[in-house]
């Protein structure tokens, strides 16, 4: 059985590669069947925002990744609810309705349920 992996998005969608890097390894991985979660944590949150407007800083928009995790088999969402209060959003601004809000103390026990954990 393939060991199940957890990705951990910290970046802000425009702060780095990070945020796509880290799209890219879940869509991947969820592509090959793998057993894979993505967690939203501080400043990834950011990525999940409505109405995001990548032109007008000349960039590529993440939405579309965002939305293809489902048809790729990508179930497992989380949102630190903290996190995303921190910074302003709601839970009616996020992109995604299949995310699974997290307060910051059930983190730790989601970490556990995964036998290899990436951060970016």
């Amino acid at each position: 059985m393939p060991k199940s992996l957890l990705i951990i998005s910290r970046q802000a969608p425009w702060s780095g590669p990070g945020a796509r890097e880290a799209l890219d390894i879940v869509l991947a991985g969820g592509a090959f069947d793998l057993p894979i979660g993505l967690l939203f944590l501080d400043d990834g949150v950011f990525q999940l925002a409505s109405q995001q407007n990548a032109k007008a800083i000349q960039q590529k928009d993440l939405s579309a990744n965002l939305q293809a995790l489902g048809l790729f088999g990508v179930e497992d969402l989380y949102v630190c609810a903290d996190s995303a209060h921190a910074r302003g959003l709601l839970a009616q601004d996020l992109s995604l309705d299949e995310l699974q809000l997290l307060a910051a103390g059930q983190i730790s026990a989601v970490i556990d349920r995964y036998d290899q954990v990436i951060t970016l």
